[in-house]
């Protein structure tokens, strides 16, 4: 068994697909093959079961994965670090974030990280939802994600970095417009757009109100749509929110909903790159600041 047999063996896992792993690898798929064989014949079972249309792992291939998939990230990132060193470059930092993240999270960050670390690379994976966001970080495609905070996630370290309260976007001729506050029995008659259930802070949200027949992935869509006469949008007051340049929506609190906690991921906080915590650090410092 050696390292290449794992690192093989992990990349056939995860694409399902001997020759899709080949060409990554520019290799043949008889090298991939062989790879995934000589283990099968030290270990003494099967670790992938052949498909017309590539392969799925078995009850052995699962928890060979599992054994070993935490040892390739931490020494990738290791090997990572030592080149650094060695080579006196700063390498880059990739962080795995929704679409409006960076406007309402990390925009003034960026521009001072920009400024302190001309040098590094910073590269933003746009993901959908926080659980794209943790797949990307455990398939080790990104350093950091930022991601609503979710007790008893596997594989990952989280960091809260700040709590956020719901606000309830209105147009400003709306009868609700003229209340300073709302509750969440204000919602039994209002058409609701919200985060959907597939993702962290709609399940959160379902939990207290129940599913929604109008869902928005991010908030500055969910605004949209209530701008246009849709509904009644439920967004967090992240920092820098507005309701609408001209006025036409109000952003009013919303009481009886837990806050919604957001912040960052990391696959081993320990082996995360120098620059990556700095950079990790300056967002959650901005934030607290405000």
């Amino acid at each position: 068994m050696t390292l290449d047999d794992l690192k093989v063996f992990a990349a056939v896992y995860r694409a399902r697909n001997l020759s899709a792993v080949a060409r990554e690898m520019n290799c043949s798929q008889s090298a991939v093959s062989q790879h995934v064989r000589r283990l099968e014949k030290e270990i003494g079972l099967a670790l992938m079961e052949r498909r017309p249309r590539g392969v799925v792992p078995t009850a052995a291939g699962e928890i060979l994965y599992q054994a070993t998939s935490d040892g390739l990230t931490a020494l990738n990132d290791g090997l990572r670090l030592l080149a650094e060193l060695r080579t006196g470059r700063q390498g880059k930092v990739a962080i795995a974030t929704g679409a409006t993240t960076i406007r309402h999270f990390m925009g003034a960050a960026v521009a001072e990280f920009r400024r302190s670390h001309p040098d590094v690379q910073l590269e933003f994976h746009t993901e959908r939802s926080s659980e794209r966001c943790l797949r990307a970080l455990r398939e080790g495609l990104v350093d950091l994600a930022w991601v609503t905070i979710t007790p008893d996630v596997a594989g990952v370290e989280q960091r809260p970095v700040t709590d956020l309260e719901w606000v309830l976007a209105v147009h400003h001729e709306d009868p609700l417009a003229r209340a300073s506050e709302l509750c969440t029995d204000d919602f039994h008659h209002t058409q609701l757009i919200r985060p959907p259930s597939s993702t962290s802070s709609g399940r959160q949200v379902d939990q207290r109100l129940g599913a929604a027949p109008t869902g928005a992935t991010d908030w500055d869509t969910a605004l949209l749509l209530a701008e246009l006469g849709l509904g009644h949008a439920l967004v967090p007051a992240v920092p820098g929110l507005r309701a609408h340049p001209g006025d036409d929506l109000l952003l009013i609190p919303v009481k009886g909903l837990e806050p919604l906690s957001v912040g960052w991921a990391a696959r081993q906080w320990s082996a995360l790159s120098p620059v990556s915590q700095v950079f990790a650090a300056m967002v959650s410092d901005h934030l607290l600041c405000r």
